[in-house]
């Protein structure tokens, strides 16, 4: 069985949109594939209407130990250079280079830091 979230992670859709057009909890491989291989209206609009420009999921990976997971990117996110779980320290990554500062965003994916290094 897959969950709704994996239904519209494989769809490349929000979950919200998942969720509204009824998508049940828990679906098969064979009712997925049942949605692919003959999308409704609504998912032959939603993909017509994508412009590309961002992406619905990502995936975030621990540049640490290698954990990931799928997440919504937001618009708020800048540009990381690093992205560590929330239980690793600074000292686990790369110095900044020279002529660089660092700061850290929390809040990124359900345990991630971003690390962006950028020139003061």
């Amino acid at each position: 069985m897959i969950t709704r979230r994996m239904a519209a992670l494989r769809l490349d859709i929000p979950l919200e949109m998942a969720q509204r057009h009824d998508l049940p909890a828990r679906l098969t491989e064979a009712e997925l594939a049942q949605i692919e291989s003959n999308p409704p209206d609504w998912l032959v609009q939603s993909r017509a209407n994508r412009t590309g420009k961002k992406p619905v999921w990502v995936e975030l990976r621990c540049d640490v130990c290698g954990f990931s997971e799928a997440a919504r990117p937001k618009k708020w996110w800048p540009a990381f250079t690093y992205l560590t779980c929330d239980d690793h320290g600074a000292d686990e990554l790369p110095e900044p280079a020279a002529g660089l500062s660092r700061t850290e965003v929390d809040g990124v994916g359900t345990r991630f830091i971003g690390i962006v290094d950028e020139t003061p």
